[in-house]
């Protein structure tokens, strides 16, 4: 018998980076508790789904064994007419996360002399941004939110150096539901060197109601360095079958089209993304009513005296510090799973209006809520 190579006895091994990242805790579905129904109000999805017309494509699509357009040439002139901006300012993606990979992938990675780009973030932020900018041999830098759960844009122009290339803002931001500013986020970008790409990452955008929150469309209009990401996930109901986009100028597409990955978007969820934008109204009237909701279950907790910050996605942040795992196993015996983070807080999804009741009902009966200062 050949003697076994020494190098080989421990078997293939990934990139050293791959053992450092974090890794990503997809929100878990509800126990079954005896009684009750359960809802999960772990992964920010939309319960209401997409709106029939979508639901009309999936049940009669018959070509799933042909290749989808790897352009999606359908998708973009729809949304080139939805936005007003030219269709070839767009580019598809596996979910905004996968645009944000082709992002990524075409601007913050490693150099040729072993040196890593630098990636500014706010955090905490969503999760996937740390997995991802490793994966692209880049280094996180960063930046605390506030006490109040938002950016802290002062902080994070003064983080850039000379090694960054990317700075990515979410808004609203994931977990903590905060929304930037029309005013402050132009500031924030004529502070960045023109050559640093700056990322406004709006998956939820459609459920914000503040009044004088940024619109990263308008945004880029007139800043050639901005790259805006949007999701068909959330507010139209499609997470499963992960359609999202960048916009950006020319200057930037030509290089997200290089780096993007072949047919990430099939041809039904091209086709249902497209009938979804021809029924946004529809889109509009399910959206209101989560927000509504989420209207309903701000108020409730405001009565409660709990400490919020302000929730412009389609969840709310309880910031329960210590307390958040016990919190989270409360709400599991009431099958209810949320979206608990370390010892830092607990993201809770709006959901059907009986889960959010629920939900409510037992943070009347916690005694250890966040409270104002």
């Amino acid at each position: 018998m050949t003697e076994t190579n020494s190098t080989h006895t421990h078997g293939v091994q990934p990139r050293p980076v791959v053992g450092r990242l974090p890794k990503y805790a997809a929100g878990k579905p509800p126990e079954g508790v005896a009684g009750l129904e359960s809802f999960k109000l772990s992964s920010n999805e939309n319960p209401l789904g997409p709106v029939p017309a979508v639901m009309e494509i999936l049940r009669n699509s018959v070509d799933v064994h042909r290749y989808p357009d790897p352009s999606c040439t359908l998708l973009r002139n729809a949304l080139g007419t939805f936005l007003g901006v030219p269709p070839d300012d767009i580019v598809t993606g596996g979910g905004s996360l996968g645009a944000l990979n082709q992002i990524l992938a075409a601007f913050a990675g490693q150099n040729e002399d072993g040196t890593a780009d630098e990636v500014v973030y706010a955090w905490r932020s969503f999760e996937a941004y740390p997995i991802c900018v490793g994966l692209a041999g880049a280094k996180s830098v960063q930046v605390p939110v506030r006490a109040d759960g938002s950016h802290d844009l002062p902080a994070m122009a003064a983080a850039v150096t000379e090694r960054t290339k990317v700075v990515l803002l979410c808004t609203p931001n994931n977990p903590t539901g905060t929304v930037l500013r029309s005013q402050e986020t132009e500031d924030f970008i004529r502070q960045i060197p023109s050559n640093v790409v700056v990322v406004i990452d709006e998956a939820y955008q459609e459920f914000v109601r503040a009044g004088d929150a940024v619109d990263g469309v308008a945004i880029y209009r007139n800043y050639p360095n901005v790259v805006v990401l949007r999701t068909f996930s959330k507010a139209h109901g499609l997470a499963g079958l992960r359609v999202g986009y960048s916009v950006s100028t020319p200057e930037i597409t030509q290089y997200l089209r290089a780096a993007a990955t072949p047919f990430a978007v099939s041809g039904i969820a091209e086709q249902a993304a497209v009938a979804s934008l021809e029924h946004y109204s529809e889109v509009v009237e399910r959206v209101q009513s989560l927000v509504d909701e989420r209207s309903r279950v701000v108020a409730g907790l405001a009565a409660l005296g709990w400490d919020i910050p302000d929730a412009q996605g389609n969840f709310v942040w309880l910031a329960l510090g210590a307390n958040t795992q016990e919190f989270a196993a409360l709400a599991q015996s009431h099958a209810l799973s949320l979206r608990a983070f370390g010892d830092e807080g607990v993201r809770v999804s709006i959901g059907e209006a009986e889960a959010n009741t629920r939900f409510l009902e037992i943070c009347a009966s916690y005694t250890k809520e966040p409270r104002r200062s």
